[in-house]
């Protein structure tokens, strides 16, 4: 199958030269010539940004773990039924029905 690919050329004017030094020797230290050093940092620039626009758009649907939660606490509870703080549970101070304790905001 056959996919066409739209290529698009960026140019950035003066540049610097001392600036343009470093990136040359930053991308053959890297084994890179400039184009692909530049290139990978764009694509990783424009990665960066997506998954903050992906953070952002998901802000709502977060829940908040009390303080006290320990990484294995937090493990358990996801594994064992899902967390207390899904079911309202934190918010009274009730026990998790699993019979794990869950700290009071």
């Amino acid at each position: 199958m056959y996919y066409a690919c739209v290529v698009v050329a960026l140019q950035i004017r003066d540049v610097p030269e001392d600036v343009r030094d470093a990136i040359a020797q930053r991308a053959a230290r890297q084994g890179q010539s400039v184009q692909a050093y530049l290139l990978d940092l764009v694509q990783r620039e424009a990665r960066m940004l997506r998954n903050a626009e992906a953070f952002e758009r998901t802000a709502g649907s977060r829940i908040v773990i009390p303080d006290g939660f320990t990484p294995e606490q937090i493990i358990r509870e996801g594994r064992d039924g899902g967390f207390a703080v899904d079911r309202g549970a934190a918010d009274r101070g009730d026990a998790d029905p699993a019979g794990a304790a869950v700290a009071p905001r």
